[in-house]
């Protein structure tokens, strides 16, 4: 069975004074505060949703 992609996602900004939406997309990544490490599926959906808070997340690492 093959091994999904993961991405190495860390929260480097805050989400005060951030609209609501973004704000519910970090929760949906499982990020909720500065510092917070995770590692997330590599696909569409998620690719979507660091890109939609690109200003606050920074992607640390892909793995296999």
């Amino acid at each position: 069975m093959a091994q999904s992609k993961t991405i190495k996602v860390e929260q480097v900004g805050s989400p005060l004074r951030r609209s609501n939406d973004q704000r519910a997309t970090l929760i949906g990544l499982g990020l909720n505060k500065i510092g917070r490490v995770k590692d997330l599926p590599d696909n569409p959906a998620t690719r979507g949703m660091i890109r939609k808070v690109q200003h606050l997340v920074r992607v640390v690492g892909e793995a296999k």
